[in-house]
């Protein structure tokens, strides 16, 4: 299966320019071509925000956000959380970007917007909506009424729009209250932008836009937030905007933020297996440095790293077999006969271990540099590549799965615990919901129950159901679509849990630059028809976006869909096999009673017809001839 199909690897790092004057930044293009361009870097170095040093603060006295974190790394190139905007809120999925410094979701201005997971956001229906009005410190429109912004990306993809400010909201679980802040209200965008199935991005970088640092400067939470990435099967996860007290345990390295704008950590060696690369520290430390991303999917090394890193790792695996990797056009590194139990995997795979130049080390499992063979049970394959000719050390999100990462921006460093993303709160003692905060009379916080209307994809009264038929709009061309189509089965019964014979397209067709498509979801070979809840939960999956689909497939929209019930048959439909059987079980002891009947009298008459030889006869009478 193409790679392209399986993972794509979205990173959306944004320049944002607020000058008077514009400036021009280069761009660092990704280290590979195709599906695993992954990110870009402006070469542009921003001074660090002096008055941020200034606010040391205790975790304790602040509020911070807790957010779940959805999606999967591997499967859609990113992780997301929700985000509410507005009085009153509206809901999105916004992908989390340390190397982004902007905030922004698609308006329902925007006429060249994708079809993402929630709909666009509605100014007009906020209460609380205030475009930013153009000043000189920033670009502003043609009429010179509005903050505007305009990024443009070497992938070909771009976004601009209004920057505005509302009210932000972060969930039931977070103890920080809704806030104002500014974020950008898009009106266009192309390329991956615009087929992404996730609204927008939540910009979690150094700038004064980012979101950490606009609620940093109000004094609402410490200069620090954290992300903890689920495992190889599990995905999801968890975000903290705010401090929390570290564990323990926590390994720290330095990140300095004059060094470069994004978040670098101080890696001076690699071990494999205990076994030290022979590298000079300063391969670390070519161009930006080593780069923490959340938004890249895999880790690049240098050259002379990355080859150094593969021998040792094959050196190690020597007796495993390597075979060709999943997609013909990449030459991936690939093993097979190790299993598919993620647990299992340190006894066939090395220990990796990253060393700062603090002394500490992170030890990474398995997990943190391999992805699963597509093609292949039992295979994995390596998740870090050449960075092509750059020195940037790049390690996206598979290095840090199940593992915590702090970024102390206050005390500029960076931290690293490995543990269980899925049971974080209950690792660090942390309780569940905090008590809900009231909320201010013009603010309006996230619904915290259920919605009192049942939804339109709920299937009323108990009906047992034989096929689901299910109408999908696709964000991608009929042209691209049609390679792919008899893969896309395997995807959607993969994410509803079901076997892939029990998905089938019925029928796919143009509409206009996107693509419509019609399949049809059957019960399982050994059951005649879904039950209610069943048919009730596969749908929902649909609607409510659940069903996950590679990037290459773009966003989705369920357009329409039918149940065809399971037809109520007669008391002779429902019973005729066992009437049958009865009558033909009768006939057959009828049959078998007779014939026993038939050969008694046979015989019997057998023995009547027999004589012995002195026996007298009577006689019997002459008839005439």
């Amino acid at each position: 299966m193409a790679r392209a199909l399986l993972i794509q690897l979205f990173t959306f790092t944004i320049l944002l320019i607020v000058q008077s004057s514009p400036s021009t930044s280069l761009l660092l293009r990704p280290p590979h071509g195709g599906p695993r361009q992954s990110m870009l870097l402006p070469l542009f170095l921003s001074p660090p925000n002096p008055r941020r040093h200034l606010q040391r603060s205790d975790p304790q006295t602040h509020s911070n956000a807790r957010m779940g974190l959805y999606d999967d790394l591997l499967r859609n190139g990113y992780y997301t959380t929700r985000l509410w905007i507005g009085t009153p809120p509206q809901m999105f999925a916004l992908i989390v970007d340390t190397g982004s410094t902007v905030t922004y979701v698609p308006c329902s201005t925007c006429e060249q917007c994708g079809r993402h997971q929630d709909p666009k956001f509605e100014p007009e229906l906020s209460s609380t909506y205030q475009p930013l009005q153009c000043n000189l410190d920033c670009n502003c429109d043609s009429e010179k009424v509005h903050c505007v912004y305009d990024r443009q990306y070497a992938e070909m993809s771009s976004s601009s729009g209004v920057l505005a400010e509302d009210v932000l909201s972060f969930g039931n679980s977070s103890e920080l209250r809704p806030q104002r802040a500014v974020f950008g209200c898009e009106n266009q965008e192309t390329g991956d932008l615009y087929s992404q199935r996730a609204d927008g991005i939540m910009g979690l970088g150094r700038g004064d836009l980012s979101i950490v640092d606009q609620l940093v400067e109000k004094g609402l939470i410490s200069d620090s937030f954290s992300l903890c990435y689920g495992g190889m099967d599990i995905g999801g996860g968890a975000m903290v905007l705010g401090g929390i007290s570290p564990p323990i345990d926590m390994v720290f390295t330095q990140s300095d933020p004059v060094r470069s704008p994004y978040y670098n950590i101080d890696l001076k060696e690699i071990h494999v297996a205990g076994k030290q690369l022979m590298l000079n520290p300063i391969v670390f430390d070519g161009r930006h440095g080593t780069v923490l991303d959340s938004g890249t999917t895999y880790a690049y090394f240098p050259e002379p790293v990355f080859i150094a890193f593969k021998d040792a790792i094959m050196k190690e695996l020597d007796s495993i077999q390597k075979i060709r990797g999943p997609d013909p056009n990449f030459n991936d590194i690939c093993f097979s006969g190790a299993g598919s139990d993620v647990s299992e995997l340190s006894k066939t795979f090395p220990v990796v271990d990253m060393v700062f130049g603090n002394g500490q080390k992170l030890s990474l499992s398995p997990e943190n540099y391999l992805f699963r063979h597509s093609r292949v049970r039992g295979a994995y394959c390596l998740g870090i590549f050449q960075n092509g000719k750059d020195p940037t050390t790049l390690l996206g999100g598979i290095i840090v799965r199940n593992t915590l990462v702090m970024y102390d921006r206050e005390h500029s460093k960076i931290g690293f615990w490995k543990t269980n993303c899925s049971e974080l709160w209950e690792r660090l003692q942390i309780s569940g919901a905090p008590p809900q905060m009231p909320s201010a009379p013009d603010r309006e916080p996230p619904p915290t129950t259920a919605p009192t209307q049942v939804p339109d994809h709920v299937l009323q009264g108990e009906l047992q159901i034989k096929q689901i038929t299910c109408d999908m709009l696709l964000n991608v061309s009929y042209p691209n679509l049609k390679p792919h189509i008899t893969e896309l089965a395997e995807f959607i019964a993969y994410d509803l849990g079901i076997n892939s014979s029990q998905v089938r397209l019925m029928n796919f067709t143009p509409n206009g630059n996107d693509s419509l498509i019609r399949l049809a979801i059957f019960p399982a070979g050994s059951s005649d028809y879904f039950s209610n809840a069943t048919a009730n939960s596969i749908i929902a999956q649909f609607a409510e976006h659940h069903v996950q689909l590679p990037g290459t497939f773009g966003s989705y929209q369920l357009v329409g869909w039918n149940i065809e019930p399971l037809e109520k048959r007669t008391w002779w439909q429902q019973n005729y096999l066992v009437v049958f059987l009865a009558v033909v079980v009768t006939i057959i002891i009828g049959l078998s009673a007779f014939g026993m009947w038939f050969i008694w009298r046979h015989r019997q008459q057998m023995l009547n017809a027999y004589k012995p030889v002195n026996a007298a006869v009577p006689e019997q009478e002459l008839q005439p001839i």
